[in-house]
């Protein structure tokens, strides 16, 4: 009798830990994107070129937490006129497990004028936690199940499914920044054609829900557009200023996952 409890606990003990690990280790169906994408975009203020950016996925896994990962990398830096007045050169790198879709690592790099930052966050989601490093010093902080940085974050919400979200209703994902924990919230308006250098195609309007500041012209001043297709690339972003506006668009494109349709 005692053999059989001793087996029943034992079988108990191995279906919990695999229910964990399971549980743990979500999956996540990706028809979006993978490796080797690269997409870079023109700021604009006015006619003014301000800045521009770059979206990397790099051509190969990379392992982080004994997890396969895409590592990805985001640039932005100042340009022209804007780069004497506020000169930028930022970049954000975020480990990102290729079956889950969360991050296992985020790195971010900040110079601005004469800022410097120099961050490294290590995600431990069997324990719900993050672990910020910078310099010397390390912080361990208790975060929610499931949570993201500002660039895993973009990326999952390119896998979710639109045609099974409704006109007005607001996504929200989990998100870690500089050692607080909020919930990026995006309201997803409709869908819409717009035209680029590239021509007219279909997109889906998304409006990111911005906190009250001093900057931008009220909750709803970002407004983003994304191509209605499997790729869900933004393709265009506007910001309201308190002062005029700024407009991002794609300037160049190579390594998605399916063709973008122009017409």
């Amino acid at each position: 009798m005692n053999k059989i409890l001793i087996s029943l606990i034992v079988v108990s003990v191995i279906l919990f830990i695999s229910f964990k690990q399971f549980e743990l280790h979500r999956v996540v169906p990706n028809r979006s994107f993978g490796f080797g994408e690269k997409v870079e975009y023109r700021v604009h203020y006015g006619f003014i070129n301000a800045a521009e950016a770059k979206v990397e996925v790099d051509k190969k896994i990379t392992m982080v937490n004994n997890r396969p990962c895409y590592k990805i990398n985001v640039y932005g830096r100042t340009v022209g006129p804007f780069d004497l007045i506020t000169r930028v050169r930022d970049t954000w790198r975020s480990y990102i497990d290729t079956s889950a879709i969360l991050p296992h690592a985020f790195y971010q790099s900040v110079q601005e004028n004469k800022y410097r930052k120099e961050e490294t966050t290590v995600f431990n989601h069997d324990r719900d936690q993050a672990v910020s490093s910078k310099k010397d010093e390390s912080k361990t902080y208790n975060v929610p199940n499931n949570i993201h940085d500002i660039v895993s974050g973009y990326f999952f919400l390119r896998t979710l499914n639109f045609d099974k979200i409704t006109e007005g209703e607001v996504i929200e994902v989990p998100t870690f920044f500089d050692g607080e924990i909020y919930k990026l919230k995006i309201r997803y308006v409709g869908k819409d054609v717009i035209k680029t250098k590239f021509g007219k195609t279909r997109v889906l309007r998304l409006n990111p829900l911005i906190p009250d500041n001093k900057l931008f012209k009220g909750e709803g001043a970002m407004r983003l557009w994304v191509s209605d297709d499997a790729n869900k690339i933004p393709l265009k972003v506007k910001v309201e200023l308190v002062i005029g506006s700024l407009e991002m668009d794609i300037k160049s494109y190579k390594g998605l996952r399916k063709d973008l349709i122009w017409f």
